[in-house]
């Protein structure tokens, strides 16, 4: 497979040629997070126009202001406590944070009034850029590494909540053959890197299929990531009481694991354009891989969480709030043309069909909090 040299290719091949074959999983943990060099540690705007890719959170402030209204909702199904404590788990340049910060401040005084965020950040160069962001708010602000997060150094009450990370944590990728499951390893071959199959790293590949009732077809490969499991028990261990809510791509487990996808769902992006070779350059391209949300649930609640929605992102933000964002942009004093251009906006975030509306998945539970009365339990339309 053909390479585009970086440092990571000397160090994934020397690290090779001392231990052997790695997991795909250790070669996607060295290619987004080495210190200095990984795609998520290093310096460089990753989202939005000069990036590589683009979110919700790009598109309008709108989608950051229905999350708020939400938010302000679980702060009430708690019964408005004093001190309530916002956790985001990569915040980049804290753009979504700030969109949500602001609506609260300005809508939500009471509860704004003892609110705290916490931001759980792997790239220590990001905290400037999310001073600066969000400046208005400096004093409530607080960072957390994920090394503190997942040894449970801090507890709080509140809601935990992420955009894109779960498809970003390495995953393991697996093959079905005539002799059984197999483990897809990296391997070093005339010099460029390539794959092997090979008996499992670790019983769980095989346990965590088992578990949701999924057997792939002779040749399918999959990804099997073990560590959103890890990343919901050390959330759940350091949520006290409230909420925790996920936004990604993915797919319940029978329609991630459908015989239809061949080949898994492992994608790369670089300067907006996919790419399904990974071996390319190393730490300048994201890696990812759809979540399986069936496991979320599951997992969540053997923790102990409770799974409070589940749906479509469109369906999420049509009961949380976009219809009274939209209500809004009509009452506001922009011109039509503006008016047509940020309703062309909106569109994207909740088309269902192509779009982001039922691309990405939302997923809310809670810990703790008795039968909640959410924004999005709303019925779309009334």
């Amino acid at each position: 497979m053909t390479t585009e040299t970086t440092p990571l290719n000397d160090i994934i091949t020397a690290r090779i040629a001392r231990q052997g074959r790695i997991t795909f999983a250790d070669f996607m943990a060295t290619c987004l997070y080495e210190p200095g060099l990984g795609y998520y540690t290093s310096p460089g705007r990753k989202v939005g126009a000069e990036g590589d890719f683009y979110t919700s959170i790009t598109v309008h402030a709108a989608f950051g202001r229905v999350i708020a209204r939400e938010v302000a909702q679980m702060w009430r199904s708690m019964g408005s406590p004093t001190g309530f404590t916002l956790v985001e788990c990569g915040a980049a340049n804290g753009r979504l944070a700030c969109d949500i910060m602001d609506f609260l401040a300005a809508r939500e005084p009471e509860m704004y009034r003892t609110l705290r965020l916490v931001l759980v950040e792997q790239e220590p160069t990001l905290e400037a850029a999310q001073c600066e962001m969000l400046a208005a708010h400096i004093n409530r602000l607080a960072w957390v590494s994920p090394e503190e997060f997942a040894a449970g150094d801090f507890t709080f009450s509140g809601c935990l909540y992420s955009n894109e990370l779960i498809d970003a944590l390495p995953t393991h990728r697996v093959v079905m053959t005539s002799d059984g499951l197999k483990e897809i390893y990296v391997i070093c071959k005339d010099g460029e890197f390539a794959e092997e199959a090979g008996e499992p790293s670790t019983p769980e590949l095989e346990a965590y299929l088992k578990r949701v009732a999924v057997e792939l077809h002779p040749g399918q490969q999959a990804e099997v990531n073990l560590n959103a499991s890890q990343w919901l028990a050390s959330a759940a261990r350091v949520l006290q009481r409230g909420f925790i809510l996920t936004i990604d791509y993915g797919y319940p487990a029978p329609e991630l694991y459908t015989p239809l996808r061949k080949l898994g769902t492992l994608l790369c992006y670089y300067r907006h354009q996919t790419e399904e070779n990974p071996y390319l350059r190393l730490g300048l391209q994201d890696i990812t891989a759809h979540v399986d949300f069936t496991t979320l649930m599951n997992c969540g609640e053997d923790l102990g969480l409770q799974n409070v929605w589940f749906g479509e992102q469109y369906r999420f933000l049509m009961s949380a709030g976009i219809i009274e964002e939209l209500e809004d942009l009509e009452r506001s004093d922009v011109s039509d043309e503006e008016k047509l251009r940020l309703r062309l906006t909106f569109k994207k975030l909740i088309v269902p069909q192509g779009g982001m509306g039922d691309t990405f998945r939302v997923l809310l539970q809670s810990k703790g909090v008795d039968n909640p009365r959410l924004l999005c339990q709303r019925r779309i339309g009334g």
